[in-house]
């Protein structure tokens, strides 16, 4: 039975190598910052998942999944984002602590709570923030999104997903309604990196730095519309 350590790896190097390009191998330092590990550490549990050929490690280069390994990621992100909305729906969790407490539970479940959790809440598609959750034969749709902060003036959007790291942002975003399916018209983007000037939902504007903007993901708002 694999070890929930290792099976937390295998669902950070899916998340980290969606994020960025799904054909590059993930660096290892990157899987360090971002399980908040010991280089080492990582070094040592990638041994263990490619003696398992869960992943593909080539020094220098880096690591990626196989398809075993993907599988494995996916069963467990379809557990903790079921968990995330069962949370927030049926337990009123606020959606900035739902991450924390899913990952408490999402290496414990057993496969009939993850179907009845599924049942009760009418088969979703997405978690509270946007993510979509695999499906039970292990299939995801493909994410076409792209960050809110490159939004050009002029445009409007409709934000898709919200990055859920960090609970403090999540509750500033709740706060300026900037929530999966609200519309947002970018109005200014000061230069030299400066921040957006928004108008959320055609209502209130707001001043956003790119900082957050960068963790919104949105997709451009059909012209027809």
């Amino acid at each position: 039975m694999l070890s929930q350590a290792a099976q937390d790896y295998l669902k950070e190097i899916y998340k980290i190598q969606k994020a960025s390009d799904p054909s590059i191998s993930v660096n290892t330092s990157a899987i360090a910052a971002k399980m908040d590990v010991a280089a080492a550490s990582v070094t040592n549990m990638v041994k263990k998942l490619a003696a398992l050929k869960l992943v593909r490690h080539t020094p220098y280069q880096g690591v990626e999944l196989t398809s075993a390994g993907v599988q494995i990621a996916l069963e467990i992100l379809r557990h903790h984002r079921l968990l995330e909305l069962y949370l927030a729906k049926t337990l009123g969790y606020g959606w900035d602590r739902v991450d924390a407490e899913a990952d408490k539970l999402e290496h414990v479940i057993s496969e009939e709570f993850e179907d009845r959790i599924d049942e009760a809440l009418g088969h979703p598609t997405t978690d509270p923030h946007g993510s979509p959750i695999p499906t039970k034969e292990g299939n995801i749709p493909e994410e076409n999104v792209f960050p809110l902060s490159g939004v050009q003036a002029d445009q409007r959007a409709v934000i898709r997903q919200v990055n859920d790291q960090s609970p403090e942002m999540l509750r500033y975003m709740e706060s300026l309604g900037l929530t999966p399916e609200i519309m947002v018209e970018v109005l200014e983007q000061a230069p030299f990196g400066g921040p957006l000037l928004v108008r959320v939902n055609g209502g209130k504007k707001h001043s956003l730095g790119l900082e957050v903007a960068r963790h919104i993901y949105v997709s451009l708002e059909s012209t027809g519309s």
